[in-house]
């Protein structure tokens, strides 16, 4: 899973301009809210007590889990639930709609978010496909070009598969000679895609239609048919198998390769990731993998001709029953491989599959104990290696023996990615931070140190030398030094007055690093600072920087996140009665645990999709996944540090809370809504601070999932609740247009 890796570091965030900010030392005026005079709907109390391991919890708010009668359909919504959810869903949109301002701060949103973007193309023979959103267009387009400088054809417009903007297509496939296009498509951002087949040249749709959360296929060099992953029961989030399907066929006709186990054979590997595969480009040789943690996996490397031919899944076992991530790329008979065995921050080795046997194992990219293997690729005799260094990208070249080539050329400090081809040194690099706009360059890896020719890039209405971006280094509790990035405007007094969002995630070796968004230059604009935390749990130095967030150790996350607010304080940046923090999925989890566990430490928190319940969580949708990061209640020794931390059973009655945003997607396939509601009712009846001035506010959206895929007006809309509900709570005088 990458639970959150859609919840990456960048942050939308924005304010009216001409705002101004109280003296220092003033006090912060907070505006009462037009058209809203009372405490929210009341949510009635029905107490479910229980003994766990020992120790008796009580339940008042079980009833918003949903229907929980039948096991397979854990948390299915009931009509009560509904009701109440769309009673809270009309008392959030009163709150936030009728706050001065709002109607302002939606223009000014509007034109910062109709900012385009472009991603990085696929090469195909000499076919490049890629997607690319114009401003005003909810979901991007996929376009091809014949040649890279070729005109741009229209592949695939998401506005006429379905003009409401709601239908996503998240992924394309083409064939290896770019005649024929895979590509999936869901709604709602319930993720549960359907792969569709279609010509290029002619845009005509062929008949292969395969459902079940289709994710991304590997072709067979001829392109008459293709691996692919998928879901065997769309109800069963445990049910992945890797499959082969011939195109023109019907898919009940699909062969079987791998599956994943089921409880009955393995109980434990049945709540792993499961299977997943690479095709290396010649179709000789396929790699199958079983993830059996959040970052750890089984890898083989299986003769693919000869399953055509026989069915036998034979090849050789690289790394089966280890501690380690490993993943590689077949070229020719030789095997390149990351992997994290016996080097936490990654090395890359080379495998003779004819003679796989680790004695002959050859590491050509030894591990470097000041950076991080992010990934690699290999092109035309060309090893570049993506590393994470203080939580910023550098790309490093190396032959296929492991002598060095040079460093790729960066435009500066930022997050860099490579679209690479076995067959050319042609490649296209990725770059973003956060003050330079995210940009595609064409670069070839055999002259690393030539000037990059940008190939795209996005108009942009801000002007980024505006703004410094620093990193500084902080002790946490346990006296661990953590970084973190701090954003803000040129100039900037530090008088302890600026309001600040501290932003975090913490899990599944998740890498938090500099993104670039328009819309944050309106509240840079307004003196606001922008802070991104680099703590424990996330990837950004390796796996044991993962190692030491998870599990028996996730209050090291905790702490590292309240230490970086403490810092921030300290050092003038901001005080606690204009500092906001924001995060969502295991962030959310990040953001509900402070609220609990340091409700004094700032004015309002932004709880999005989140994990709040974590003595249940594992029941719903597919967080049985999740179990090796976070551990289980049914395990006696992981049930104590669990109940220490989780959000929902440490909310205390008596206590005056900050103000919360919560949101969740109805249709989230990842984290259950019922988390968010759960959480919402019982803080409501815990907290002791007024309810108008410090609310509790509620929003599950009923056309969403977990964030991915929001058409252009519902992203603005969850802006600019996130955005009129900081302004208010961090007394940001000046939004309705006063002063």
């Amino acid at each position: 899973m990458n639970l959150m890796k859609t919840m990456t570091g960048a942050w939308i965030i924005a304010a009216v301009a001409g705002c101004s900010s109280t003296p220092h030392g003033g006090s912060v005026t907070v505006v009462s809210p037009v058209g809203v005079s009372e405490a929210p709907p009341a949510t009635r109390v029905e107490t479910v007590t229980e003994t766990i391991h020992g120790v008796t919890l009580t339940d008042n708010y079980r009833w918003l889990e949903g229907d929980n009668s039948d096991p397979a359909k854990m948390g299915a919504m009931t009509s009560e639930v509904a009701a109440w959810t769309d009673e809270q869903n009309a008392y959030t949109r009163a709150f936030l709609d009728n706050l001065p301002g709002r109607k302002q701060l939606e223009e000014e949103l509007r034109p910062l978010m109709e900012v385009g973007s472009v991603s990085a193309p696929s090469m195909r023979g000499t076919r490049y496909f890629y997607s690319k959103r114009e401003g005003n267009q909810n979901q991007p387009v996929y376009f091809w070009r014949e040649g890279y400088k070729g005109e741009p054809r229209v592949l695939i417009d998401p506005a006429k598969l379905d003009p409401s903007g709601l239908t996503t297509v998240t992924w394309i496939s083409p064939s290896h000679d770019g005649k024929l296009a895979a590509f999936g498509t869901y709604t709602k951002g319930d993720e549960n895609t359907t792969l569709y087949l279609m010509e290029v040249d002619t845009g005509r749709p062929l008949p292969d239609v395969i459902p079940g959360k289709v994710s991304g296929i590997d072709w067979l060099p001829d392109g008459k048919a293709f691996v692919y992953r998928n879901l065997k029961d769309t109800a069963n989030p445990y049910s992945g198998q890797v499959m082969y399907h011939v195109v023109g066929t019907s898919p009940a006709q699909d062969k079987l390769i791998f599956r994943q186990y089921t409880p009955d054979e393995d109980g434990k590997l049945a709540t792993t990731y499961g299977p997943g595969m690479s095709l290396s480009k010649d179709g000789k040789w396929l790699s199958l993998y079983y993830y059996t943690d959040t970052r750890n996996n089984d890898l083989w490397v299986v003769d693919f001709p000869r399953w055509l031919k026989t069915g036998e899944l034979w090849g050789e076992y690289i790394t089966v029953g280890e501690k380690a991530q490993s993943a590689g790329t077949a070229v020719g008979d030789t095997f390149y491989m990351s992997t994290t065995l016996d080097a936490p921050n990654g090395r890359i080795v080379k495998i003779d599959l004819n003679r796989s046997d680790r004695s002959n194992w050859t590491t050509i990219v030894p591990e470097r104990a000041d950076a991080v293997i992010q990934g690699f690729d290999v092109s035309a005799g060309i090893v570049s290696v993506n590393y994470l260094t203080n939580a910023s990208s550098t790309i490093a070249l190396f032959d296929t023996n492991g002598a060095p080539r040079g460093t790729l050329r960066l435009p500066g400090i930022g997050s860099a990615g490579l679209a690479t081809e076995e067959d050319r040194t042609e490649a296209y690099l990725s770059f973003t931070s956060f003050n330079y706009p995210s940009t595609i360059f064409r670069v070839d890896l055999s002259t690393p140190d030539a000037q990059p020719e940008q190939w795209e890039r996005p108009a942009v209405p801000v002007d980024p030398e505006t703004v410094d971006v620093r990193q500084v280094w902080y002790p946490s509790k346990d006296g661990t030094r953590v970084s973190m990035f701090l954003v803000y405007k040129k100039g900037l007094k530090l008088n302890g007055n600026n309001p600040t969002i501290l932003y975090g995630y913490g899990g599944f070796n998740v890498s938090i690093t500099p993104t670039f968004s328009a819309s944050m230059f309106q509240w840079l604009n307004a003196g606001g600072v922008y802070a991104v935390a680099n703590i424990r749990g996330g990837g950004e130095y390796g796996n044991r920087w993962h190692e030491a967030g998870k599990l028996a150790n996730k209050q090291n996350v905790f702490d590292d996140f309240a230490a970086a607010a403490e810092w921030l304080i300290a050092h003038k940046y901001t005080r606690a009665e204009r500092l906001a923090i924001r995060g969502g999925s295991n962030g959310g989890l990040l953001t509900g645990t402070m609220v609990t566990q340091r409700p004094d430490l700032f004015a309002a928190a932004l709880v999005y999709v989140p994990l709040l319940d974590m003595i249940r969580f594992q029941d719903f949708l597919m967080a049985k996944y999740w179990v090796p990061e976070y551990g289980s209640s049914s395990d006696a020794e992981q049930f104590k540090y669990i109940l220490a931390y989780s959000p929902y059973q440490n909310i205390k009655s008596g206590t005056k809370y900050p103000a919360v945003l919560v949101t969740a997607g109805e249709n989230d396939a990842r984290v259950h809504p019922m988390h968010a509601r759960k959480y919402a009712a019982a803080l409501r009846a815990a907290t002791v601070s007024d309810p108008i001035e410090k609310p509790i506010l509620l929003w599950v959206d009923r056309e969403a999932g977990h964030g991915q895929g929001k058409p252009l007006n519902l992203r603005i809309r969850e802006v600019a609740d996130e955005r009129i509900f900081l302004m208010r709570q961090l007394g940001m005088l000046g939004y309705d247009g006063t002063k």
